[in-house]
């Protein structure tokens, strides 16, 4: 009732303007229905950072970011356990790789994809100074080759272990997710849509939450599908192509109006050009599980009693 009363009170100021309406009454106008709309938004809040001696500080956005690498570690090793292989020695071992691949391949997608001016402003130190913006995106692609490189190292198949990751990347990553949501990092265009966040300056789509959101029901579908005992690889295609099309779309409605924005490449962000590969990197993985399995289209059948 309030947007409407207010969407009429400024169609009928905008209508009437004249020696009879003064600017002020049109802007305080404005202000109003501003205010209004921001009520039926999410609000705009950001958690205070610990101060710690020396200048040092930890930021609710690390905090996050770490308890998604620890639980979807735990998640992957449980799984291990539970889906398969049995095993899960190596993904206990393995995690010290995944966080320094995660880290650095976070660190140079940032830098060289989406904020290039960084680097030319300060030059290599830049590329040393790897907590000094992380992205996603990067992180993922960077442990899961440091996990990759792992296993060839000491001669194990991954290819048995690839599910069991991917039911742990998926809710580690939605957990990282909600470290973007309240930085809010990812501030895309205006909007009045329902899930828009209440930034300053006007109701704006908040891309760190859909990706949360995103991540979230990925998480919930791998796991009723590996209580299916799906082909092995399965898992991995389906979290490989569920995450790229949405993304591909969602960048989209990235800001550009900004002063501190996610750079473009020909009009496209750098994830965008990733999640084709993606996508084409799952549909692979999912054709090689039903050729695994000799089966027709990959069937996530119900286990034997």
């Amino acid at each position: 009732m309030c947007l409407i009363a207010a969407e009429s009170s400024l169609g009928n100021a905008a209508a009437s303007v004249g020696p009879r309406q003064s600017a002020d009454e049109t802007k305080l106008e404005r202000t109003e229905y501003r205010l209004c709309l921001e009520r039926h938004m999410i609000p705009y809040f950001e958690l205070p950072s610990l101060q710690l001696p020396f200048g040092l500080a930890i930021h609710p956005f690390g905090v996050f970011v770490g308890l998604g690498l620890m639980a979807g570690a735990a998640l992957a090793a449980r799984a291990a356990r539970r889906y398969g292989p049995g095993d899960d020695r190596p993904l206990r071992e393995v995690v010290t790789w995944a966080l320094g691949g995660g880290v650095v391949g976070a660190h140079l997608m940032h830098l060289l994809a989406y904020h290039p001016e960084q680097l030319r402003n300060e030059g290599a130190i830049a590329l040393l100074k790897v907590w000094d913006g992380l992205s996603s995106m990067g992180g993922v692609l960077g442990g899961l080759l440091a996990i990759a490189l792992f296993f060839r190292a000491r001669h194990i198949r991954l290819w048995p272990y690839l599910d069991a990751l991917a039911l742990g990347t998926a809710p580690g990553w939605a957990i990282a997710r909600i470290g973007c949501s309240v930085a809010h990092d990812h501030p895309g265009v205006l909007t009045r849509f329902p899930l828009a966040v209440a930034f300053p300056g006007g109701p704006r789509h908040d891309l760190g939450l859909y990706d949360f959101l995103v991540l979230s029901v990925l998480s919930a579908l791998l796991y009723l599908l590996a209580r299916r005992r799906p082909p092995e690889g399965s898992l991995m295609g389906v979290l490989a192509i569920g995450y790229s099309i949405p993304r591909f779309f969602l960048d989209f409605l990235r800001a550009s109006d900004l002063p501190f924005v996610d750079g473009r490449i020909l009009g496209l962000t750098a994830a965008q050009y990733v999640a084709p590969i993606l996508i084409a990197v799952g549909v692979a993985l999912l054709v090689r599980a039903r050729q695994t399995q000799g089966v027709g289209p990959v069937n996530f059948a119900a286990p034997a009693p």
